[in-house]
């Protein structure tokens, strides 16, 4: 009884129909999401920017070895975080902990050395362990007794991502680029900072919610799990510990060869690198580990798991590709695009900027009053943390807008056409969503099929566009719509893509085998962001051998065919299924 006790009181005084608490999340969320994404998208420029613009002029091959490593690591270190946040410390305290350690990281890259840019990183990696899978399952605690009500609140959340990535790259890319780069790296820590403040000091919202676990509770759902027979056995623990850390040194030791020179795998195995056959060999153990998993339940279960797997796999083709947006994408808009403007170009760039940022932050800090309405004399410190941090956005924003009016001829930020990702998930998500509730909604694979063909379609504008551009051009002004074309189609292939993820994970598994094959999913996606990174990193060799434009068509080339591939699977999925849509 006390816990429904605990969960009913979230819904007595609600903000905008849900619990406040909810939007202390939003608002938590919404500043990590704005220190990653912020950072993110001054990475890779700042890597590779010449020492007159203060940056360090890496080769581009070795920005984007270590922006893909770091991607990477951001996705597998939640496995580990979660786990310890489940069974130790609980979720509140995840997120205080993963939230601190993270503004440490993005302080420490501030400084703009480079022991203080990997210790940054790693800071930022171990950070994101925390915090990352703790919010959701705080979201899924409070609406335990309302699941007609948690895909609004979902909704609302997933709002509050965007939101954060959106001002976090439009800002902190602005900031480094027009006032430094130690000014970006320095803002995405500030309201990383402000983020935890304002959730340690308003975290009593809650009630029980994500404190320390309970024993008896999970004493009680390990009494009541119908799939605890088949248990890990010892040598399915040795094949996953060998495997996670043949694949850790891996991912770690490719920036680490090719920046500092010192390779862990300098050898070779018949006509293999030593890099590449040290890979293969963990990845055979790791399906080994899989394939001997899944053999051991019922057919059904069988059938299920195996449907996930095949999901999963087509997962690394669509985050190889799509994670091109913090990597060669930047690197086309800031070496190859024409972002001086003049004329009604500017001025088109002048209005479209300035509603595109006062509107979505208008309606936030419209939810923001709604907020301190309900919770402002209880809570008094974390909302005042979070109201100051909502005074400086605003101060950056007119002063940004203002410079953009008072230049002749204003240039576009390359990392402010990141921001476009977040902006079409804001206009469309709730068309994709009304959508896939209709009688229209296609199946699981035909969703996956269309999003990597959309994700290549993105690809072969920038083919296009790069077309004119002379074989190993190092620079080039191509107009920048295609780049415009090209996020707006990545975009509607995440959103046709999004719905199917973790959400068939949990449809799909027994519960004894949930948390492994989120690892296996989430493994799946940093084995994509690596190789977005390694992918990337080719671009100078395979525009010196044949053009940019041959570079973003193979992009095309290979998810577009493996989403064809994937709607060809469309029967044989469905029947592995068993029903469950």
């Amino acid at each position: 009884m006390a816990t429904d006790t605990t969960t009913e009181q979230f819904f007595k005084n609600p903000v905008i129909g849900h619990p406040a608490g909810l939007f202390v999340l939003f608002f938590t969320e919404m500043w990590e999401r704005f220190s990653y994404y912020g950072m993110r998208a001054l990475l890779v420029l700042f890597l590779t920017s010449s020492l007159f613009d203060e940056g360090w002029a890496w080769p581009r091959e070795h920005a984007l070895a270590l922006y893909g490593t770091y991607t990477s690591l951001v996705y597998l270190t939640p496995i580990i975080g979660g786990y310890i946040a489940d069974k130790f410390i609980g979720y509140r305290k995840a997120v205080v902990l993963g939230a601190f350690v993270m503004t440490l990281g993005h302080a420490s890259m501030a400084v703009e050395t480079h022991f203080s840019l990997y210790l940054g990183l790693f800071f930022l990696v171990v950070g994101n362990g925390f915090f990352k899978p703790t919010m959701t399952s705080i979201i899924s605690q409070m609406y335990e007794k309302h699941p007609n009500k948690k895909d609004g609140a979902y909704t609302i959340y997933y709002m509050g991502v965007n939101a954060g990535a959106f001002l976090g790259i439009l800002l902190c890319g602005y900031l480094g680029e027009e006032w430094g780069w130690s000014y970006g790296f320095g803002l995405a820590g500030v309201f990383m900072f402000f983020g935890m403040l304002q959730f340690y000091f308003t975290q009593g919202i809650f009630g029980h919610l994500g404190l320390k676990p309970n024993k008896e509770t999970d004493r009680e759902f390990v009494e009541t799990d119908k799939d605890k027979l088949n248990p890990f056995t010892a040598f399915d623990k040795i094949l996953m510990i060998v495997s996670a850390v043949i694949g850790l040194v891996w991912i770690i030791n490719d920036p680490v060869s090719k920046i500092g020179g010192t390779d862990l795998f300098n050898f070779e195995v018949g006509s293999l690198s030593g890099s590449n056959a040290v890979i293969l060999f963990a990845l055979a153990l790791f399906l080994i580990l899989i394939v001997s998993r899944i053999t051991r339940f019922v057919s059904v279960t069988r059938d299920r798991m195996i449907a996930v797997a095949v999901f999963a796999f087509f997962t690394i083709f669509f985050w190889a590709a799509f994670e091109q947006a913090g990597g060669s994408m930047t690197i086309f808009a800031n070496d190859y695009t024409q972002r001086v403007l003049e004329g009604n170009s500017a001025n088109i760039y002048r209005i479209a900027n300035t509603l595109i940022t006062i509107i979505p932050l208008g309606v936030i800090t419209w939810v923001l009053w709604k907020l301190f309405s309900q919770t402002f004399a209880k809570y008094t410190l974390g909302n005042v943390f979070l109201a100051t941090s909502f005074i400086i956005i605003w101060t950056l924003v007119i002063i940004m807008l203002y410079q953009q009016y008072s230049a002749d001829s204003p240039e576009v930020p390359a990392s402010w056409f990141s921001i476009l990702n977040s902006l079409f998930i804001i206009v469309f998500a709730p068309l994709f969503s009304k959508l896939w509730e209709s009688k229209y909604n296609p199946s699981a694979a035909v969703k996956y099929g269309l999003g990597l063909i959309l994700l290549g379609v993105g690809f072969l504008a920038l083919a296009y566009g790069a077309s004119g551009i002379p074989q190993g051009a190092k620079t080039a002004a191509v107009s920048m719509v295609w780049l415009v074309f090209a996020y707006f189609f990545h975009t509607m292939g995440e959103l046709c893509l999004s719905p199917v993820g973790l959400s068939y994970v949990s449809k799909l598994v027994p519960a004894r085998m949930i948390a492994m094959m989120y690892g296996v999913w989430y493994l799946a996606i940093a084995i994509g962001n690596k190789l977005a990174g390694s992918s990337g990193g080719m671009i100078d060799a395979i525009t010196k051998e044949y053009s940019l434009s041959t570079f973003f068509m193979l992009f095309f080339l290979i998810p577009a065919g493996a989403g064809v591939l994937v709607i060809l699977l469309n029967p044989i999925l469905k029947k592995l299924m068993h029903g469950v849509r």
